[in-house]
C-alpha cells in the first residue's frame, strides 16, 4: 500500500489550508485599516475622533492624556486618579521613602509623574477587569505597567529627586492624604 492519501483528502485539507490563508489576510486587511485610521487620527492633531469604537458612533470610554486635558475635565481626572494613588497604589506597593526611592507628597504638581501616574491608573482598569482582561491581566498589568513606571518615578534622578534635596522644599518623609481637589499640575 501507498503512504500518499486519497484525491479527496488532499483535496479536503487544500481547501482547510486556503481558508486560513484567507482569513490571514483578512486579519491583515482589518489591522491595515485600524493602522492607517489611526496615524491620520494622530497626523490631524486629533487623537482618537468621534468614532473610534468600531462604526458604532459612540465617543471612546477612557479619556484623553490627561496633560491635554484642562480646566474642570483635568480636576475631575486628577481627583479620580488621587483617590486611586491614595487608597491603592500608595498602600499597596509603596515602600520606605528614601533618597534612592524618593516620593513627593505633592506628586500632582509635577507633570512627569500625573502622565506616567494616570497611564498606569488607566491600564489597571483594563487590565483587572475581568470582562477584557482573562486570567492573566493583573500579572501584565505589574509587568508591563506599574513595574516600570515605580521605577522611573522612584528612580533616585526621577521626577522626585528634587523634593528630597532642595532646601526650599520640605523633607517628603510621610505620605499625607492628596487634597480632596487637588491643584491643577504647575511647572517644576
Amino acid at each position: 500500500m501507498s503512504d500518499v492519501p486519497p484525491i479527496e483528502v488532499l483535496a479536503e485539507d487544500f481547501e482547510d489550508l486556503k481558508a486560513t490563508v484567507y482569513g490571514f489576510a483578512s486579519q491583515l486587511e482589518d489591522n491595515t485599516k485600524k493602522v492607517k485610521h489611526l496615524a491620520s487620527a494622530v497626523a490631524s492633531g486629533g487623537g482618537q475622533d468621534d468614532d473610534d469604537s468600531g462604526g458604532t458612533g459612540k465617543k471612546p470610554k477612557t479619556p484623553p492624556f490627561i496633560l491635554w486635558l484642562s480646566g474642570d475635565q483635568y480636576t475631575a481626572e486628577l481627583a479620580a486618579l488621587a483617590a486611586w494613588v491614595q487608597d491603592l497604589l500608595i498602600p499597596s506597593y509603596f515602600g520606605e521613602i528614601s533618597s534612592s526611592a524618593p516620593w513627593c507628597a505633592s506628586w500632582w504638581q509635577h507633570p512627569p509623574a500625573v502622565a506616567r501616574l494616570h497611564a498606569t491608573w488607566l491600564a489597571w482598569q483594563d487590565l483587572t477587569n475581568p470582562d477584557t482582561c482573562g486570567l492573566t491581566g493583573p500579572s501584565v498589568w505589574h509587568r508591563d505597567h506599574l513595574d516600570p513606571m515605580l521605577a522611573q518615578l522612584r528612580a533616585a534622578d526621577g521626577p522626585f529627586a528634587g523634593c528630597m534635596t532642595n532646601p526650599d522644599r520640605p523633607q517628603h518623609t510621610v505620605l499625607p492624604v492628596p487634597p480632596v481637589t487637588p491643584l491643577p499640575a504647575q511647572p517644576v
